[in-house]
């Protein structure tokens, strides 16, 4: 039933005060847990969602979190990484809550999959996952299933789906010792106080439901446009100007993380030899060949199969979405794809590298006939 909280201060105030009565979580978390609470009563406002992620190894207290934090969300859906896809979609489908799911790495490659699917999908609203439904007559119609919602999970590790990692916040956990007034068992009463959080939290949906709405929000610090995406929902339902800035912190120490985790990819090794050659790109542009050679010489004991120009023409193409055309008889990215190098080089974090050394680079002339012998600089 509705009850009355007071000022949306006050209710903020008693679920952060709950959240650290049986939690132990960073400071930061606890506060965003508390937004995020808030704002898994009032979703269905908002055309974008972050998901929340506790990680870490057993014993950590993911599952205590999930009960705790879960039991206050809007309509939880309780599952565990045992369950399969289906059954998900068609209660997300019905009752239009929060699913928290619990050991969410889900061991089967196919279940795996078909939860990325469904977690790529359901955070943007208007993205629904379609499926064929046999009737009673053994007819074969096909039904969308809405999955658009918050969502709540615990795993030991990471997806190996980066897009899919970009809309987590998360809490690594077990990184401290658990504080000293944490209850080892919940008790009855964390039972009733959730409860009556929950009119609490019905009676803002009612008040608030009406009026909530997306805050525009400037990013003083550099912060990706997916992050501000899910951080921005979050901003929206809280007043609080020093928590919005913390907020904003949080997104900012995520996109730096981003960035530096694609510095490790195999994609940001091809852009750093891309970007030492760019430079000295003669006006037709760069040689895959050139880029291959230049890859062979950073990289090419970090890779078991033959590091060739077709391979490498084919990431360039495929992973950095570069384009490549035939000149001299030589596929060449084109100076009219500088832009794009430009962006790609910021979004992985490149810094200028020069070519590596004792190397030769073809130097296309203006004027040169395609016959003629390539000029050779050292």
């Amino acid at each position: 039933k509705p009850d009355e909280y007071g000022s949306p201060e006050d209710l903020f105030d008693e679920i952060r005060w709950y959240i650290h009565r049986y939690l132990d979580v960073s400071p930061a978390f606890e506060r965003i847990a508390t937004a995020y609470v808030l704002l898994t009563w009032l979703y269905d406002r908002f055309k974008e969602l972050p998901y929340l992620r506790l990680r870490g190894d057993y014993g950590s207290g993911k599952t205590r979190f999930l009960q705790v934090v879960g039991a206050i969300t809007y309509k939880p859906i309780f599952a565990s990484g045992a369950s399969t896809v289906s059954p998900l979609f068609h209660l997300l489908d019905t009752f239009r809550g929060t699913l928290i799911v619990d050991e969410a790495d889900f061991r089967f490659t196919d279940e795996k999959a078909e939860i990325v699917k469904l977690l790529n999908n359901g955070n943007a609203a208007g993205m629904p996952l379609l499926r064929t439904i046999v009737s009673a007559e053994k007819e074969y119609n096909p039904r969308a299933f809405a999955i658009f919602g918050p969502k709540l999970l615990a795993t030991r590790g990471s997806y190996d789906d980066r897009a899919l990692e970009s809309r987590f916040i998360t809490e690594e956990m077990g990184t401290r010792a658990l504080r000293a007034d944490i209850p080892i068992i919940l008790p009855d009463s964390q039972k009733a106080e959730a409860q009556a959080l929950r009119n609490r939290l019905l009676l803002y949906r009612f008040r608030t439901w009406h009026k909530a709405t997306t805050v525009p929000y400037f990013f003083e610090r550099a912060v990706e446009p997916r992050l501000k995406q899910i951080f921005v929902p979050l901003m929206s339902v809280v007043d609080d100007l020093e928590l919005r800035a913390e907020l904003e912190e949080i997104a900012a120490q995520y996109s730096n993380q981003a960035t530096l985790d694609r510095g490790l990819t195999l994609e940001a090794q091809l852009l750093e030899c891309v970007s030492a050659l760019w430079e000295d790109a003669g006006s037709t542009g760069v040689t895959v060949k050139a880029i291959a050679d230049e890859f062979l010489e950073r990289f090419g004991t970090e890779y078991d199969n033959r590091v060739t120009t077709k391979w490498i023409g084919g990431l360039v193409r495929r992973r950095l979405q570069l384009a490549t055309r035939k000149s001299r008889g030589s596929y060449v990215i084109p100076l009219e794809e500088t832009p794009k190098i430009d962006r790609l080089v910021e979004k992985y974090g490149i810094a200028n590298v020069p070519p590596s050394p004792d190397k030769t680079v073809v130097v296309p002339l203006d004027n040169q006939d395609p016959t003629d012998e390539p000029v050779i600089e050292a």
